[in-house]
């Protein structure tokens, strides 16, 4: 595990230690189901992230950029509740829910406790991101069976091929291969190197071969309709997005424009 992947994980621990477990009633908030099409968008909402400081301009606001998403058809919203970094709070999420209702909103964090799913549930979320290489075997299976158990759909992300190789071999699983087929699991690529903060852009390719028989969702440095089309080329069915529509002046029209040339590049 890499220096800031590790402190990220101690962060998130002594979080996880604080943090009560919901009641029940905390827990019966609606799930909103993925409607996944050819190619889609994961949009994020983050005010700020550590190789790219802020990114929440002046009279820009959190829940009028996620109906902009929504209206560009985002197949989920994507929010950051990572305090010491990101800037993100469980606030955040819930507040994001409230504001598109008829969309999936997934919680962004370096996870590391089912208490931290809980969380994610009843603040509304739909959906969590666990990062593979944050979890060992034992945890990422309590991590995966939680979400499961509350109905949420996870975003399992990979940074190289031992990653990609355990995403695999949970489709040995007949719970988990029935969770992949029906789009509750999806498996992730981050093109974002978390030792050095660096975006590697030969990730995605070089990474095509081990993707797991999946929906796999290109993350981390995609900006435009190109970079959808050429990532669905390789492969991925969704790419999650978000500095380059944190700073549109048109997210609703960007995602939409990244939906449709997705589509095509998986027609062609």
């Amino acid at each position: 595990m890499s220096d800031f992947l590790q402190t990220m994980a101690t962060s998130s621990a002594e979080r996880a230690a604080a943090a009560g477990t919901p009641g029940a009633a905390q827990l019966d908030k609606p799930v909103v189901p993925l409607q996944l099409g050819t190619f889609d968008v994961i949009a994020e909402i983050k005010d700020r992230s550590p190789a790219e400081g802020e990114l929440t301009g002046q009279g820009v606001d959190r829940t009028s950029r996620a109906r902009q998403y929504a209206a560009g058809g985002a197949a989920a919203i994507s929010v950051l509740t990572e305090p010491s970094r990101f800037d993100g709070s469980l606030e955040h999420l819930a507040e994001v829910v409230a504001a598109v209702p008829g969309t999936p909103v997934m919680r962004k964090d370096f996870l590391v406790d089912p208490v931290q799913i809980l969380e994610a549930r009843s603040a509304g979320a739909s959906g969590v991101l666990l990062i593979a290489a944050m979890l060992d075997d034992g945890q990422l299976r309590a991590m995966l069976d939680c979400a499961a158990e509350q109905g949420m759909f996870v975003l399992l992300e990979s940074f190289d091929e031992n990653d990609l190789a355990r995403s695999s071999g949970l489709l040995d699983n007949p719970h988990d291969r029935e969770r992949a087929d029906a789009g509750q699991l999806l498996f992730g690529v981050n093109t974002r190197n978390l030792r050095t903060l660096h975006v590697d852009p030969d990730r995605l390719a070089s990474l095509a071969p081990a993707l797991p028989a999946g929906r796999c969702v290109a993350e981390s440095g995609l900006h435009s309709e190109t970079d959808a089309a050429d990532v669905a080329g390789l492969g991925y069915r969704l790419a999650l997005v978000g500095t380059a529509l944190m700073r549109s002046d048109d997210p609703a029209g960007l995602v939409a424009a990244m939906r449709d040339a997705g589509a095509a590049g998986v027609a062609a």
